[in-house]
């Protein structure tokens, strides 16, 4: 993998506490409620993890970018503003001293070969979650992406060496390597989930299923998409979600996670499953766009 030097510590080193065990047990550290931040809330997957997270019967404190409007369906929570890409020193307290953060938010997507993900992304996100960790921060579960496999092919196991061609799963795979270094000088535990292709109610209007249902709200008789064979690993938002958040709650554990079905299905397969099960009238054009040069003809994720 063509790596990105780890950014330097600028918090300096902070003597390491001793480790406590503590279970969640979903809900409670002690005798309180405990408490949980969640970046990118506002986002696809992240409106998805705030229902997971009430489900639970936990009220999440939102990071958000001082510039975003609070949608309705999260004013009742607690919103801390705080701009990622200019982070301030105070991260942990400002953030209300939280048990666990969840960090979801990324920007520059969906190009992943800008340039940006490395040049102002991947630095702007390690200094935050320095900050964070540096003054007290015990648990931090990160999203990544199957992008850090690069051309790998087939099933793909957690255990293997990432190796990305896309500016964006270099930019995640050297965070997530900068983050296992930062652990040498921090105490506190990491969980990377390597996130699949997710489907869902709110998706990214690029993605296939959202072109598809846009295509037949627009009368379209034909829908142009590639040959069709490739396989991919296609999960729900909702099965994700409680992956992801049941990962994020476990304590003084620190791995990798496909958040994925495990099991392939041809993008063909998938597109066709959604036309049966809408009763869609819409004829498929396949070929009109070649296949992409940056994934391998087959992967999906090993659970």
């Amino acid at each position: 993998m063509a790596g990105v030097e780890p950014v330097p510590s600028c918090m300096g080193c902070r003597k390491q506490k001793a480790k406590t065990d503590v279970y969640f047990g979903h809900r409670r550290v002690g005798q309180r409620e405990m408490k949980v931040a969640v970046t990118g809330a506002n986002g696809f997957l992240g409106r998805y993890v705030v229902k997971e997270l009430e489900r639970l019967n936990i009220s999440p404190i939102l990071v958000m970018r001082p510039t975003t409007e609070v949608p309705t369906s999260l004013s009742h929570h607690l919103v801390v503003p705080i701009d990622i890409q200019s982070p301030p020193d105070n991260i942990y307290s400002l953030m209300h001293e939280p048990d666990v953060l969840i960090h979801l938010a990324w920007g520059g997507l969906p190009n992943y070969h800008s340039s940006c993900h490395l040049e102002k992304e991947l630095p702007a996100h390690f200094r935050f979650i320095e900050s964070a960790v540096s003054s007290g921060l015990e648990n931090v579960t990160v999203s990544g992406t199957c992008f850090e496999y690069g051309m790998q092919s087939g099933e793909l196991s957690p255990n293997l060496i990432a190796q990305p061609v896309t500016a964006y799963g270099e930019a995640k795979a050297s965070l997530h390597l900068q983050l296992n270094k930062l652990q040498s000088e921090f105490n506190f535990s990491l969980r990377w989930a390597r996130l699949f292709y997710l489907c869902g109610f709110g998706q990214g209007k690029n993605a296939i299923l959202p072109t598809l249902e846009a295509a037949v709200k627009n009368g379209d008789e034909v829908f142009n998409m590639s040959g069709g064979e490739q396989l991919r690993d296609s999960l729900p938002v909702e099965e994700a979600t409680a992956g992801l958040v049941s990962m994020a709650l476990e304590t003084g554990r620190t791995e990798v996670r496909n958040i994925c079905s495990g099991k392939p299905i041809s993008i063909r397969k998938l597109v066709e499953n959604k036309i049966s099960e809408e009763g869609w009238k819409i004829e498929l054009n396949l070929g009109h766009y070649p296949y992409p040069t940056y994934e391998p003809m087959e992967f999906w994720g090993k659970l």
